[in-house]
């Protein structure tokens, strides 16, 4: 059985820093897209941040870039966000995702069951 399991997520002041992780079990996806899904309150789920199969390339939505970074390790079946200079807007539930056919996609084969992060003005 697949499984994603994030982990990381709270409650941050603007401006804060938080770190979430996902790992993987049941297959491995070093072959795999995977990446970061969020769903704000009252909102559809956007695509985040993801990352190829061997890390070289990432992708960030413009509302994270440069202060968000996607990394992967392989070896571990693992990914994370680290997210800094958090904004409220940032607020959201976070899912861990793999296997996406588009790389800029929100839409992916496997998900894990999300994590709440709120950020507090």
């Amino acid at each position: 059985q697949v499984q994603l399991v994030e982990s990381g997520g709270g409650l941050v002041q603007a401006g804060g820093s938080l770190r979430l992780s996902c790992a993987a079990s049941g297959r491995t996806f070093n072959r795999d897209i995977m990446g970061w899904v969020r769903q704000p309150p009252g909102k559809e789920r956007e695509f985040v941040a993801s990352i190829s199969w061997g890390g070289s390339f990432t992708y960030y939505a413009d509302s994270v870039k440069g202060r968000f970074t996607i990394s992967r390790d392989n070896a571990k079946n693992t990914v994370h966000l680290q997210m800094n200079h958090l904004k409220p807007e940032d607020t959201a539930v976070y899912y861990c995702a793999a296997a996406a056919s588009s790389p800029v996609s929100a839409q992916y084969n496997y998900w894990g069951q999300g994590t709440q992060v709120t950020v507090s003005s």
